[in-house]
């Protein structure tokens, strides 16, 4: 089997920031990387949700809501892929990124949390979701990180996998 490409990216020295994971078939996945893996507590997950609920909704009425795909937390709770079409830039994508962090500041309400619209509509927490943006807007503003660095995959079969 092949590596999955994310799987080649040394998490040990990556710092918050906004890197692109992936451009394939004329779709760019952008990592919005909130906390230092391994080194910073991930985000807890009652604020991720509420962080996708309000990124989500405010991505998908921004300017470039044409061209929103997906937005939503990593596994790992680390940080969001938001997924677009068209021709965007990490620089754009961290200008929409810093809008969208400002306004969730502004928010007294988490959108779409009833059984109705949440698949999971108790775990929610603004207040975290709010301190976590906060600290990642002032990364993105002071100490941006763009340029992911690279493993060397060794597989099962020996085969060499590498992504610089």
């Amino acid at each position: 089997m092949e590596v999955i490409q994310s799987f080649t990216i040394d998490h040990t020295h990556l710092k918050p920031g906004i890197y692109v994971s992936r451009i394939d078939r004329g779709f760019t996945t952008f990592d919005l990387r909130i906390t230092e893996p391994n080194r910073e507590p991930a985000v807890a997950p009652a604020a991720m949700h509420s962080l996708e609920h309000l990124m989500a909704t405010w991505f998908r009425n921004s300017e470039a809501k044409a061209d929103v795909v997906y937005v939503g937390p990593m596994g790992c709770l680390t940080g969001m892929y938001v997924i677009m079409t068209g021709d965007y830039s990490v620089e754009r994508m961290r200008g929409l990124t810093m809008q969208c962090l400002e306004w969730v500041l502004e928010q007294k309400a988490v959108p779409a949390t009833t059984p109705e619209t949440c698949g999971n509509y108790l775990l929610h927490d603004l207040p975290m979701c709010q301190w976590e943006s906060r600290r990642y807007l002032a990364r993105l503003r002071d100490d941006f990180h763009s340029e992911y660095t690279k493993l060397q995959v060794t597989l099962e079969d020996g085969k060499v996998f590498a992504d610089a």
